[in-house]
Order: C-alpha cells, then sequence, then structure tokens
C-alpha cells in the first residue's frame, strides 16, 4: 500500500480494517480446526456404512457385536450369539465394522 494513503486514513478506518481482518482470520481458524475435520469424519463414517457385505462382523452404538447377514436398502439384520439371534437395526447404528477376510487360511 502507498504511505501516502495510510497516513491519510484516519484511526477509526484502520481499527475497522483490523477488526475485519481478525473476524476473517477467526472464521478461517474455525474451519479448519472445527468443521473440516467433522466433515472428513462424517464423509468416512457413511463409506464404512455403505460398504457393509454380508459375513462382515459389526458392532453397533449400543454396544452389540454380531454378524451381517441380511442387508436392505437403509436396513439390515445382525445375528449375534451362540443362540443365533436375528435383530434388524438401521445402518446408521453401525459403529465398527471388521470386514469378513476370505483369503485367510482356515484355523484349525
Amino acid at each position: 500500500m502507498n504511505i501516502q494513503f495510510l497516513s491519510s486514513m484516519d484511526a477509526n478506518t484502520m481499527s475497522n480494517i483490523s477488526m475485519i481482518a481478525m473476524l476473517v482470520i477467526m472464521f478461517a481458524v474455525m474451519y479448519f480446526l472445527l468443521y473440516r475435520p467433522q466433515k472428513k469424519q462424517q464423509k468416512k463414517d457413511a463409506e464404512m456404512r455403505n460398504s457393509l457385505e454380508i459375513g462382515d462382523e459389526v458392532t453397533t452404538i449400543g454396544g452389540i457385536v454380531g454378524r451381517v447377514i441380511a442387508l436392505k436398502e437403509d436396513t439390515f439384520v445382525l445375528e449375534t450369539g451362540s443362540d443365533r439371534t436375528k435383530i434388524r437395526f438401521r445402518r446408521a447404528a453401525v459403529q465398527a465394522v471388521t470386514k469378513l477376510d476370505m483369503e485367510a487360511p482356515a484355523q484349525k
């Protein structure tokens, strides 16, 4: 900027410019520290839920662990325990997925 221009600005104008600059910096910091990582995590979770397959081991947000035996558009059926109880859940209830590894050697 031209020095003559800066000297002709009064203190009130300079104060307003610095306040606007601080607000812009504050919103940029908030975006990079809060909003962006949250959106990244939501995208990762949605991808995990959409990649469910029959045979995957799932842990729900309620702590129920079981194996997926049926899939529908927005729900799935989970088989739990040795008594083979079947429970239907919404995909949004998935907390973690352990993929079934078909290429691992069978354990004896």
